[in-house]
């Protein structure tokens, strides 16, 4: 068993956490949804998605996650979260982890180009914002507001666009979902940086939660979710992107989404910031179908 988790193949999946992989999958899947109203892509289109997913999942979040392991070793090491992470552990050197970071980018850009030239810019820009937020001198991880803002951009807008730019222009992406994906990711990303508060002080990482303290994230995270429950409400009002069918729904579910987020979040965990996601996929499922409808 000890041999088993002991071989790269392993050490490459530990890395990589194939639980943040859904991440970017499901926005760019609704992003997919959005382009072409229908649950799947057209056949012609079908291997340049399959290839997109990869680059989405494994591959993008092989890169960003190595980068992010190799410059916060020093906060990991007292993260009860990071404990069984490679780097920490000794299973994997730094030297050994950085030339898997330039792989993983080298191949991830090249896999890029099958799906399109621009896919390939929108690839690099997000290696590119991944190693702004770990690396010095930049780090934004460390910079309160940069932080949030660019997980919220990469996974709100980034990633829907993503989707929607295999089978239609780029610039052809409604805005509007843009706004409320950059929302909705800002509002869960916040909790994240509370439960990582001791960690990231103890190492002297001024992250959102240890510049602005908990309660303030709170009040923040839960402001940015309402905004985001608001707008949809108003785009479907206004019959722009959110389909006018799903009003009613809407305004049954608005208070039970806000409720949930207020709870859950009060005293955050990585367990209930997944029971937010997972409540958070009932109405997202319905907006698809009624879209295709």
């Amino acid at each position: 068993m000890t041999r088993l988790l002991e071989r790269p193949s392993v050490l490459l999946m530990a890395v990589s956490r194939p639980w943040f992989w859904p991440v970017s999958w499901v926005p760019a899947y609704l992003g997919t949804v959005l382009a072409g109203r229908a649950w799947l892509p057209g056949s012609a289109d079908a291997p340049r998605a399959l290839v997109a997913l990869l680059v989405l999942g494994p591959l993008v979040w092989g890169a960003v996650l190595a980068q992010n392991d190799l410059h916060d070793l020093r906060s990991d090491r007292v993260n009860p979260r990071k404990a069984s992470a490679p780097l920490v552990t000794g299973a994997v050197s730094a030297a050994r982890l950085r030339r898997w970071y330039w792989t993983i980018a080298v191949v991830a850009l090249a896999a890029a180009w099958f799906v399109g030239p621009l896919f390939v810019v929108g690839v690099g820009g997000v290696l590119a914002l991944g190693w702004a937020y770990s690396v010095p001198p930049l780090r934004l991880k460390t910079r309160p507001g940069w932080d949030v803002a660019v997980n919220a951009v990469v996974v709100g807008v980034v990633s829907p666009l993503a989707g929607w730019s295999i089978t239609r222009a780029p610039w052809d992406f409604p805005w509007q979902f843009g706004l409320i994906g950059l929302l909705f990711a800002a509002a869960l990303y916040v909790p994240t940086t509370v439960t990582d508060l001791a960690a990231d002080s103890g190492a002297g990482d001024t992250t959102f939660a240890v510049r602005f303290g908990p309660r303030l994230g709170y009040r923040v995270g839960v402001a940015l979710w309402g905004s985001a429950l608001a707008v949809s409400l108003l785009c479907a009002r206004l019959d722009v992107v959110v389909p006018r069918s799903t009003m009613a729904a809407q305004l049954v579910m608005a208070p039970v989404l806000l409720g949930a987020y207020a709870i859950l979040t009060r005293r955050p965990t990585i367990t209930k910031l997944a029971l937010v996601s997972v409540v958070f996929g009932v109405p997202t499922a319905g907006f698809a179908a009624a879209y295709i409808g």
